[in-house]
């Protein structure tokens, strides 16, 4: 879709200098690969979340359940199918994807039948359970973890010759653009209308005929087979994947989905990509220049988007300056 397809054209101009820093970063910061990389991450983190979070209504904070199925799975493929590296990877982010949205298609039958502080403790409770799982799992390496096998430029000459972070730096970037696009179009459809009926109030939404339950499941599964499929190149990015510090990683990975969608506005399609960017350049900046203080840092600014950002960047901006929006007020005399 061009960016003459878009109607807004205050979102044409953002779309077409995201798409030009999207391409040109990678070669002005080639030092900065996996930083890059790691905050599409981010993008697709807080979009994944915001699918069900901030759209529907259902707050999860076991979603790192799905990501951390897409990185053991693809890297499983990776080192057992017998393919050549390309090829083993695409399978294995193709069976990444496939087997987290199974999984949540079958809990979802169950979980999302819980709703408020129930759902978001049962889910909870799914994150820490497959954590303990996989760290005594001896087929994917039990507490020991799973390497990732090497990319083929880089482990005959070294990561220094940089050919394996260009090559997971566009998977990552593409699969942030997709989650982008099927959030956009899917938010815009009558489907996207039934998920803020869930959010608003799910017993009308019952009460007038909407089939609440499949569009629960549906929507939780979309965003599983997002994070399996970022999952699946996240587990090549990072190299090395741990039960509980990367994988399943509630702690980190888990609390950040939430947070950043909250920061850039949930609920909003924008929202979470801003928030994304903001934070993970937060971080980065507090474990550049605060070593040693930077866990405390980034505990305060934890605290600060809770406290002072209810309604998120974008949320609090649509507040104060409506005519930014589109929004008219007329004034009472």
């Amino acid at each position: 879709m061009s960016f003459l397809a878009l109607k807004n054209p205050r979102e044409a101009s953002v779309m077409a200098a995201l798409t030009v820093g999207m391409v040109m970063a990678p070669f002005f910061f080639p030092q900065l690969l996996q930083q890059l990389t790691m905050l599409w991450l981010m993008v697709v983190f807080a979009l994944t979340w915001d699918m069900t979070g901030g759209q529907m209504g259902y707050n999860s904070f076991g979603n790192v359940l799905f990501f951390g199925i897409g990185a053991y799975a693809g890297v499983m493929v990776q080192r057992e199918a017998g393919f050549d590296y390309h090829t083993g990877f695409v399978v294995g982010v193709l069976a990444a994807t496939v087997l987290a949205g199974v999984v949540a298609m079958v809990l979802g039958i169950g979980m999302l039948g819980l709703r408020g502080h129930y759902f978001a403790i049962g889910t909870l409770g799914l994150g820490i359970a497959a954590g303990e799982l996989a760290g005594a799992w001896d087929l994917i390496g039990a507490g020991s973890g799973l390497t990732s096998p090497l990319y083929p430029a880089d482990a005959a000459h070294g990561r220094s010759a940089g050919d394996g972070g260009q090559f997971f730096y566009w998977w990552m970037a593409g699969l942030a653009v997709v989650c982008f696009w099927v959030s956009r179009a899917l938010y815009r459809t009558r489907f996207g209308l039934a998920l803020n009926a869930i959010r608003d109030d799910e017993d009308k939404a019952e009460a007038l005929g909407l089939p609440t339950t499949s569009i629960k499941i549906f929507a939780w599964s979309l965003s599983a087979c997002l994070l399996g499929a970022a999952g699946a190149i996240a587990g090549n990015v990072i190299g090395f994947i741990d039960p509980k510090d990367v994988a399943f990683a509630g702690a980190t990975f888990g609390v950040w989905m939430v947070l950043m969608a909250i920061l850039g506005g949930k609920g909003t399609l924008w929202g979470p990509v801003l928030g994304a960017v903001i934070f993970h350049l937060t971080q980065e900046l507090f474990w550049t220049y605060l070593l040693g203080w930077q866990r405390v840092a980034l505990g305060l600014f934890i605290i600060s988007i809770v406290v002072f950002f209810p309604e998120g960047i974008l949320g609090s901006l649509r507040t104060r300056f409506p005519a930014l929006f589109g929004v008219r007020v007329e004034e009472r005399s």
